[in-house]
């Protein structure tokens, strides 16, 4: 008896081979002088008239006989694919993570949409924010994120200076030179906020959906290792439409 897997396995190149088998059959039968078929003979009006050969040209497609191979080529997917889809409707297995189930009964279907949202979400989880590491942060309750302690800077100011180069005498006023020397003038307190996640929480999430994706992975597996019935639909559909 085959499995899930198996079927799975062997329906795509029986939906290549169909999709190419009907094309062809689509176009032949679209030829016409395929279809056609002439014989004719001569006879002269006299015997002593020309005498030319006969003449044929032979039918090369039968539209029934097309029809009857695509009905077996066809046939061939529609049994592939009732076998897997039936067999879909029974195949089920249970995720486990670290020995933990957090799923049970669960169908192929929809294993396969959770090994997609999965992929999705491993991205989103991977770009979330992290806490810049050169800072300490601490969790403030009172706006729900994450804080430094405060850091108290000196607020400066530039403030203008005369520097005498050469006094004044009689003859020359006084060379002064003016420039600017910072002076403090008060005090900055910072504290900064900031709504990202510490890079532990972050990897610990990862991790998480990681362990997801090869638990459902490995639960798809399982219940693709489920026996199937060879299901027979085919015969009895185009027994019906062709016969």
């Amino acid at each position: 008896m085959a499995k899930l897997n198996q079927i799975i396995a062997v329906e795509k190149g029986v939906k290549s081979k169909s999709f190419a088998d009907l094309t062809d059959a689509h176009h032949a039968i679209q030829k016409a002088p395929l279809l056609s078929g002439i014989s004719r003979t001569y006879q002269p009006k006299d015997e002593e008239g020309e005498q030319l050969p006969p003449e044929s040209t032979r039918v090369q497609v039968k539209a029934e006989e097309v029809l009857r191979d695509v009905g077996q080529t066809l046939t061939r997917l529609f049994d592939v694919t009732a076998t897997k889809d039936w067999a879909n409707c029974v195949a089920r297995a249970n995720v486990v993570v670290d020995g933990r189930t957090l799923i049970e009964d669960v169908p192929v279907s929809y294993l396969l949409f959770l090994e997609k949202q999965l992929v999705d979400l491993h991205t989103f989880v991977k770009k979330l924010p992290v806490l810049d590491a050169a800072e300490s942060w601490t969790q403030d309750q009172s706006t729900d994120s994450w804080r430094t302690e405060p850091v108290r800077t000196i607020r400066t100011k530039k403030v203008p200076r005369n520097h005498v180069k050469a006094e004044a005498t009689e003859k020359h006023p006084a060379q002064v030179e003016v420039y600017y020397e910072d002076v403090a003038v008060g005090y900055w307190t910072t504290v900064k906020f900031s709504g990202a996640l510490p890079a532990k929480r972050v990897n610990e999430v990862l991790d998480r959906v990681v362990k997801l994706q090869h638990a459902v992975k490995f639960a798809r597996e399982e219940a693709n290792g489920t026996e199937v019935t060879d299901r027979q639909v085919g015969a009895v559909v185009f027994g019906y439409l062709f016969g």
